[in-house]
């Protein structure tokens, strides 16, 4: 008899949680520029009154000798007054190196730290990208949090970034 009940028992706390999650691609586009760099990006979580809420990634160029790279993070303006100028970079976990054109995804689930003490309610994704001898972009994403079925938001850029895709799932 005990045997039949601790099966069952057992592979109900064998089953893996699931967690909602927030998966974000973002495309760097190929430009057919003279001089080209990879843009440095900030992406963030802010309020509909776009109170800055939390960090999920700054790329920018991390191999600068004496963090030279650091001086020109000021070029992510609406990203800066929000919060970069308030960080001590490195930020382990959000900042990184630039990316090479492609797509780039990121993945956070709710036991992420960034997103763990995110209460319910409504929020955007915040992409802004800038490069150097070239120009700066802002693209933003509405979801809902924690969401309640899966859902799929997408924008298109017109000059640093490409289509960026946000998907949240519950």
């Amino acid at each position: 008899m005990r045997k039949r009940l601790l099966l069952p028992l057992c592979s109900l706390f064998a089953m893996p949680a699931f967690a909602a999650e927030l998966e974000l691609a973002v495309e760097i586009p190929r430009l057919e520029v003279a001089e080209y760099h990879r843009p440095y990006v900030a992406i963030w979580i802010e309020k509909p009154d776009q109170s800055h809420v939390t960090d999920l990634a700054v790329w920018y160029d991390v191999k600068m000798k004496d963090k030279e790279g650091e001086k020109w993070l000021k070029d992510l303006r609406q990203w800066w007054r929000r919060s970069g100028r308030a960080l001590e970079m490195p930020v382990d976990g959000v900042s990184g190196a630039t990316r090479a054109v492609g797509t780039h995804t990121l993945t956070f689930t709710d036991n992420d730290a960034r997103l763990e003490a995110l209460p319910a309610g409504d929020y955007r994704v915040v992409v802004e990208a800038a490069r150097e001898v070239g120009d700066r972009e802002l693209l933003k994403l509405p979801f809902s949090w924690p969401p309640q079925q899966a859902e799929q938001q997408q924008v298109q850029g017109k000059i640093e970034l490409g289509t960026l895709t946000l998907n949240t799932k519950p």
